[in-house]
């Protein structure tokens, strides 16, 4: 049977795991989700379930590519960190030492809002005081960043993401990975329920129970 692994972003690279004092998403990074990517491919998984929401970051999914072997250059072709303040920075994408074939590995990201990659309805306007933006300065710088990543994307893979519905999510993981993983973008409501096969369970049901956000004691 095919490999799957299930994997949610908020778990390794969550609001929920750093104190109010350690939220700065200019520092930020995803890199803890690439890293249970990476270990789930090593494993021989094929398909990977990535949910993404509830980030602490806003690197545009670099902080993933950087675990699965990408490298993201500057001018002086010298490696940077896959952090939020890093995003104008980049000029060129190392993908040469890779530990991912998108051929042989898909990867499925499940997303519950709409937001394109930048402007104003996205993630560093509208997320970015809850994941420690201390200042509008900070706010344009991101979304400058994003903007900028954005066109070295398109140049490199011949993907617009500046137009792609869910692109802004998790502070840009569903538009970098789209672009750059080939990933596929879908609905996290409606994808959760297939997945569970919940309309077959919930068909010889006599109650159904539930819950906004968590059933818990």
């Amino acid at each position: 049977a095919e490999e799957v692994a299930y994997v949610e972003l908020a778990l390794s690279s969550g609001l929920p795991l750093l104190d109010q004092s350690d939220r700065n998403v200019m520092e930020t990074s995803t890199i803890g989700t690439g890293e249970v990517i990476k270990d789930a491919i090593l494993q021989g998984c094929k398909t990977i379930y990535l949910f993404i929401g509830g980030s602490s970051s806003n690197d545009a999914g670099m902080g993933i590519l950087h675990a699965l072997g990408f490298r993201f250059l500057d001018s002086n072709e010298e490696v940077l960190k896959p952090i939020g303040k890093s995003l104008n920075r980049v000029t060129a994408i190392d993908d040469s030492n890779l530990l991912i074939d998108t051929n042989e590995v898909a990867i499925k990201e499940i997303c519950d809002v709409k937001n394109p990659f930048y402007g104003i309805n996205v993630a560093a306007y509208i997320y970015g005081k809850q994941k420690g933006i201390s200042s509008e300065s900070d706010i344009e710088t991101l979304d400058k960043g994003l903007r900028s990543f954005a066109e070295v994307i398109q140049e490199k893979y011949s993907v617009d993401i500046s137009r792609v519905s869910g692109a802004g999510a998790a502070g840009g993981v569903g538009g970098g990975l789209f672009a750059i993983l080939d990933s596929e973008l879908l609905p996290g409501t409606e994808t959760l329920l297939k997945l569970t096969g919940f309309h077959q369970q919930v068909a010889g049901a006599d109650l159904v129970i539930s819950g906004e956000g968590k059933i818990d004691k």
